[in-house]
């Protein structure tokens, strides 16, 4: 209660986050507000953990310290924090999620949430909506020295597909950013964890599987990559995984 009391109290006076890797005190600029961030920050985290237990299993030498794209599937909202959980606190700190402003400017919690606890990315998903292309914001981010946590599927995937069909924007983020490793992430048990349509998460036990990152080879055309991206992604799938 004291948690969601600190966060309702200071929902309100959150301004836009303005991320700098290098300086921390950026994400948020009032020194309460900043707090309550932090409090339910470490709380979320905490949760995380105890609910999902979650673990990474990663290729030898990871970890690096090093700017990356983690691109990862999609089957709940909870996906990013479990993939933000497993990074060390290092990488963490550095590490925002690519959000959908339509889900996380909903309303104001959603919105102190969404900014001031993880400093997501806010893109739009629908091109008919004006601001700045996705692609173009990502790029951005990257540029300034952020790591990104992004969903190549562009939606939740919450059909019988294994995994759905990528969008163009992995590619053309590796076109511009050929200097970003981009990490593939397969994260396993989100669909028990958070079930269409619960408000409340259901204990179990995850694993993001981090595979060996890639970049666009020279000259490779945009099919070519996304098909090979998507191969690297479902290659991390266990084999005895159902549709997680």
């Amino acid at each position: 209660m004291v948690i969601w009391r600190a966060v309702r109290a200071k929902a309100d006076c959150a301004q836009e986050c303005s991320h700098n890797p290098a300086d921390e005190s950026e994400y948020v600029s009032h020194p309460l507000s900043r707090w309550a961030a932090g409090v339910l920050r470490d709380s979320l985290l905490l949760l995380t953990r105890a609910f999902t237990r979650v673990r990474a299993v990663r290729p030898p030498g990871e970890p690096r310290a090093e700017q990356t794209l983690y691109f990862a599937n999609h089957n709940s909202h909870g996906d990013f924090m479990l993939l933000w959980a497993t990074l060390p606190p290092a990488l963490r700190r550095d590490t925002r999620p690519v959000a959908g402003r339509d889900y996380w400017l909903a309303s104001r919690l959603r919105r102190f949430v969404g900014e001031k606890v993880f400093c997501a990315l806010m893109i739009r998903r629908d091109a008919s909506q004006p601001g700045p292309s996705p692609v173009d914001q990502i790029v951005e981010a990257l540029h300034e020295g952020s790591s990104l946590i992004f969903f190549p599927e562009g939606t939740r995937n919450i059909g019988e597909e294994i995994l759905q069909p990528f969008r163009s924007g992995l590619f053309h983020v590796a076109l511009a950013c050929p200097q970003v490793r981009l990490m593939p992430a397969w994260i396993e048990g989100t669909r028990e964890l958070l079930p269409k349509g619960a408000w409340l998460p259901v204990p179990c036990r995850c694993t993001v599987h981090y595979g060996t990152p890639i970049q666009r080879l020279p000259g490779e055309e945009k099919d070519a990559f996304i098909a090979r991206a998507r191969q690297a992604l479902l290659a991390l799938r266990p084999a005895q995984a159902g549709r997680t």
